[in-house]
């Protein structure tokens, strides 16, 4: 069985959908799938080409044991919509061209977003004679929609016809939510959609190998400091203005910290509204190396995980949660809907604030310091569910099951 990985994201880029897939890889490789993936020159998230890939250097290389092609891409530091779809759409046209030299395969799974990759994966699945499978990460474009950052009427109008004519091509939807599967489902009743859910290497994250973080030394936190830590993409979709407003109401808690580890596009908005405030308690730190992210969380004391108030965001769970949760880090959490429903209700791995309700969020941080107590049992309680209920392993093993069932 060969199957091909179309995405525009991908190591040594940090990220979620970088690490999600490039697991998910190696598993499928150990399964005797022949894997290779296709993907972008790494520019994310600082949207310049990283050191060692400048001028046509190592487009074809192996991590892991997975066969890495590159395609170059346009990029800017420019965050205007105009900048954005250029960056998409060079890809689109890059990535057909260096795959349609490769050899054929039997699948051919997309990453959307972005959902424009589509036109790349359906000329690409007919090319190489490939099923195309197509994965949703996120509801574009009606998360863009929702969001605001999407407005025109016209571009709307192409942009949902197109995810309709990748849903109607592919041999298999994957969602990464029950959310979006049922999302989809609903829309496109007569299309297979499979569940293919974000989960954790149990293995990697493992709180009882890690004996020394300098983590607080190096930063200038006590042993006795409560810290919150948001460790991700600082973008539109995660509303983080929440947690520095609530910072603002818990200035008279000398002892409580809230640290926004990452980069993005509202990077500067919200460093602006920390000087505005005059908020000596958040703490603004550069993204890392997925390397160094369990000494991190063995050294925090709770992970905040926000998204804006939207329905289409009941439906998500945000994967930094598996990870925080694989480390025995008990959540914050201001997301409703499936996310809720699984780590507070269900695994009780924390607590549940409203979103954008940055008062709920100050009382909620109050609770907790009022019970610290409270955070060892609910992270032991973390650890257990995402053991059971998202490892990794046993996502793999049901994937390569289902397309083993698809084999002609």
């Amino acid at each position: 069985m060969r199957l091909l990985i179309l995405t525009q994201y991908y190591p040594p880029e940090i990220g979620a959908p970088q690490n999600r897939l490039h697991e998910l890889a190696v598993r499928l490789a150990k399964n005797n799938i022949h894997i290779e993936v296709l993907t972008a020159v790494p520019n994310y998230p600082e949207m310049t080409i990283q050191k060692g890939y400048e001028n046509g250097m190592n487009r074809e290389e192996v991590i892991d044991g997975i066969a890495i092609h590159r395609a170059s891409i346009y990029v800017t530091t420019s965050k205007g919509f105009i900048a954005r779809l250029l960056n998409y759409f060079s890809f689109v046209w890059t990535s057909y061209w260096r795959g349609r030299k490769l050899d054929s395969f039997d699948y051919l799974l997309v990453e959307s977003p972005p959902l424009f990759l589509g036109y790349s994966a359906m000329a690409l699945s007919r090319k190489l004679k490939a099923k195309l499978i197509f994965n949703v990460s996120d509801l574009w474009p009606e998360s863009a929609e929702k969001l605001g950052i999407v407005n025109n009427a016209l571009f709307l109008k192409m942009a949902y016809r197109l995810e309709a004519t990748c849903y109607k091509r592919a041999s298999l939807i994957t969602g990464q939510t029950e959310g979006i599967v049922k999302n989809i489902s609903k829309r496109f009743p007569k299309k297979d959609v499979y569940w293919l859910p974000n989960g954790v290497n149990i293995d990697f994250y493992q709180p009882n190998k890690i004996q020394n973080s300098d983590f607080r030394e190096k930063n200038g936190f006590t042993p006795s400091d409560l810290l919150f830590f948001y460790g991700g993409i600082l973008g539109h979709a995660q509303g983080l203005e929440i947690i520095l407003k609530a910072a603002h109401l818990l200035k008279p808690h000398l002892n409580v910290h809230f640290i926004l580890q990452g980069s993005g596009p509202e990077k500067d908005k919200l460093t602006e509204l920390k000087t505005s405030l005059d908020l000596k308690n958040v703490h603004f730190l550069c993204p890392v190396s997925k390397s160094e992210m369990p000494a991190i969380l063995k050294s925090i004391d709770v992970a905040l995980v926000p998204l804006k108030k939207l329905a289409i965001f009941e439906g998500a769970i945000p994967s930094k949660v598996f990870e925080a949760l694989a480390m025995e880090v008990p959540l914050l959490l201001g997301v409703n809907g499936e996310a809720r429903r699984h780590f507070i209700n269900q695994a009780l791995a924390g607590w549940y604030f409203e979103p954008e309700n940055e008062t709920d969020l100050a009382t909620c941080v109050q609770y907790i310091v009022a019970n610290p107590e409270e955070i060892k049992k609910a992270g032991e309680n973390g650890r257990k569910y995402v053991s059971s209920h998202f490892n990794r392993d046993q996502i793999a093993a049901s994937f390569f099951k289902r397309l083993s069932e698809m084999e002609p």
